[in-house]
């Protein structure tokens, strides 16, 4: 078998053995007093909101409860949703998850093979509407099927206010611990531990972003696979976190005998908790088993993939665009998908705690939201952090954010600006951007507006100010400012139908890949900034989310490049909405899912290696100045063919329309 660059197969250091399980096991019973550390030596209300699907999904989701009211974009209806409680924050205690009465199993049977090299897969083999029952997707098995079977149900209901939900689901979800305040700022102190312990031996100590491993391709230094992250022989705890998971193919994946691991996922009800619970238990030998389910306002997805993985001297950190289950990680040769990986020392001194950097301050932040045990949490501070300093970690929570008086600005678009500015990547200069997506929600001409700021390090408000003004003529002047940047200075890139047909998976492998028709032929849609996604490896379709921002030449200052690459798709549900609180009169922050993903620059990067997606890729085509990505090319892989046909100005092609 070709073998990774960094293949930990290579690595004797990797060969040592594993310490003692972390904690103590978790029964069914839910044994209270028992704690997890990742440093301990012990081993919208209406049809068509509920008619969103998953958008990285390969399978449907159960239909949730609905709160009439919830979920909608405008500024009042924003303003209008209710406030989530703070009274409930004691479950940001793994230990006291509830009971659960057992559940009848549900079984699952791996349904992907391995294919051949260059070998076309068949619908049986890699289709992902018709993968096995997952934890998450429950008992889902045709995307489009189910779809049509959701919207007959739906059709007699009361039709609420037209809103969008991005198709990643939408679930109405329990409460299950109430969000912590800020408490830190992401400008606070950084310096680095004084007693670290040595990097030398760890494969990615400066953080790395590969893509996924493709079967029937040749390896390279640009790709990975699951297992070579996951490092089975050696893993004792593993944080993980997926919109979908195939648990036969995951439990090939890792030990849950000697691993302890702690699932973080959604549910739409009480009731699913206790049936998610009662089958991963069962799935996965029910010994180490723990489940977190972040809290949600009414609607939405937990849409994060976050990993965090504890060896015997150091905490992996995992951000990728894909879920668990095979075709996401390039088993079956249909899908590709981006992964950013970091490797963290553990301190020498178990006593001597480590001042988080802003990376490692917003990952505790975004942790506690979730409601993961507030013990792992606080034991990131035993591992060093110093080289996390020239990247941001960035997030959205799926709930709406006012809190103090900061409390917006750490997440969604506002937090990607924030992450920006603190970086020292803000430009008043106009910055070229390039989004690579998997999916297309209700797009219009605010949330580009808003990401677009975002992109030059401001933190929500310029946008809000220009959305919210009284006067007629100076708004209609700062929207037509917005309009020319972006048309000029903006590209999306998402799949057109005929690249989805000649793929190696055909239509039967797209099922995670999403728009509908009625968003893509709104007035509002920019259509004209829609750019064909083609991969450099020819016939594999992405589900990568990609941001690669490069700033044009102002006086007085050095251009600058950075990426994003995480799990967020362009969409209001992926990035928020900024409002104000009409109690309170403080901007207010509206996101339906939790999202994460990284920041950096590319010439922040030393764990450098040589990319197979470089401008020859791209059949000795010239890019233009404006959409020229060379400048990340061997630090941080282009999955896409640049210069793209804009196929959305020019008519030439349709979008890939799941539904359709």
């Amino acid at each position: 078998m070709a073998q990774s660059v960094y293949d930990s197969d290579d690595d004797p250091d990797l060969r040592r053995a594993i310490e003692l399980s972390l904690a103590a096991d978790s029964t069914t019973g839910a044994r209270k007093n028992e704690t997890i550390e990742l440093s301990s030596d012990e081993s919208e209300s209406d049809e068509d909101l509920k008619r969103a699907i998953a958008l990285s999904l390969g399978q449907d989701i159960t239909e949730g409860a609905r709160k009439s009211g919830q979920g909608g974009t405008s500024q009042d209806e924003n303003s209008k949703q209710d406030e989530e409680d703070e009274d409930d924050s004691d479950d940001d205690d793994l230990n006291k998850t509830p009971v659960y009465r057992p559940k009848k199993k549900i079984t699952s049977e791996p349904t992907t093979k391995s294919l051949p090299v260059q070998e076309k897969p068949t619908q049986e083999q890699d289709a992902p509407q018709s993968s096995a029952s997952s934890i998450l997707g429950l008992m889902g098995t045709n995307r489009k099927q189910m779809e049509e079977e959701r919207l007959a149900r739906l059709a007699a209901k009361r039709k609420a206010p037209d809103t969008e939900q991005e198709s990643q689901g939408r679930e109405s979800r329990p409460r299950a611990g109430a969000v912590p305040a800020a408490s830190t700022s992401m400008v606070s102190n950084t310096g680095p531990s004084k007693k670290r312990n040595t990097s030398a031996h760890l494969p990615f100590p400066k953080g790395v972003v590969k893509k996924t491993f493709a079967r029937g391709f040749s390896r390279t230094s640009d790709d990975i696979k699951i297992d070579e992250i996951l490092q089975k022989e050696h893993l004792q705890l593993a944080v993980l976190s997926s919109f979908q998971w195939d648990e036969a193919w995951l439990n090939s994946k890792i030990d849950f005998k000697r691993t302890n691991v702690v699932l973080v996922a959604f549910a739409n009800s009480e009731e699913q908790q206790h049936e998610i619970t009662e089958n991963a238990r069962q799935s996965f030998g029910g010994t180490k088993i723990k489940m977190c389910f972040p809290p949600m306002s009414g609607i939405g997805n937990m849409h994060s993939k976050l990993q965090l993985l504890k060896f015997a001297n150091y905490l992996r950190i995992v951000v990728p665009s894909g879920n668990l289950v095979p075709y996401d990680w390039g088993e079956t040769g249909v899908m590709e998908n981006m992964v950013f990986i970091i490797d963290l020392p553990l301190l020498k001194d178990p006593d001597e705690a480590h001042v988080l950097t802003p990376f490692g301050e917003e990952l505790a932040f975004f942790l506690r939201a979730q409601g993961l045990e507030q013990s792992l949490v606080k034991s990131l501070e035993k591992y060093d952090f110093s080289e996390t300093k020239g990247i941001a970690f960035v997030h959205t929570i799926g709930t709406s954010r006012a809190g103090n008086a900061d409390d917006w600005k750490r997440t969604g678009y506002c937090g990607l600006g924030r992450a920006i500015s603190a970086l020292g990547l803000d430009t008043s200069a106009d910055v070229e951007l390039d989004y690579i997506v998997s999916s297309l929600g209700s797009v219009n001409h605010d949330l580009l507006t808003a990401i677009y700021y975002a992109a030059q390090g401001n933190d929500g408000l310029k946008e809000y100010n220009e959305r919210s003004a009284r006067g007629k003529r100076a708004k209609a002047i700062s929207i037509k400012a917005a309009l020319g940047k972006i048309n000029d200075q903006l590209r999306i890139y998402f799949p057109s139908q005929e690249t989805v047909e000649r793929s190696r998976g055909g239509t039967e492998s797209a099922g995670s890949i999403c728009a509908q028709s009625k968003w893509w032929n709104s007035d509002t849609f920019p259509r004209q900034l829609v750019h064909e996604s083609q991969n450099v490896r020819p016939g594999v379709l992405l589900h990568s989310k990609m941001l690669l921002a490069r700033s044009k030449n102002s006086p007085g200052k050095q251009p600058i490049a950075w990426a994003y690459i995480g799990s967020a798709n362009l969409s209001e549900s992926a990035w928020g909405r900024l409002t104000r609180d009409k109690r309170t009169g403080n901007p207010k922050l509206n996101c339906r899912n939790w999202e994460c993903g990284v920041v950096l620059s590319p010439s922040a990067r030393t764990d450098k290696h040589i990319s197979d997606s470089r401008a020859a890729a791209n059949n000795g085509a010239a890019a233009a100045p404006a959409d020229d990505m060379s400048v990340f090319l061997g630090s941080i892989p282009v999955p896409i063919i640049w210069p793209s046909e804009a196929y959305g100005r020019t008519k030439t092609k349709k979008p890939w329309l799941f539904l359709e």
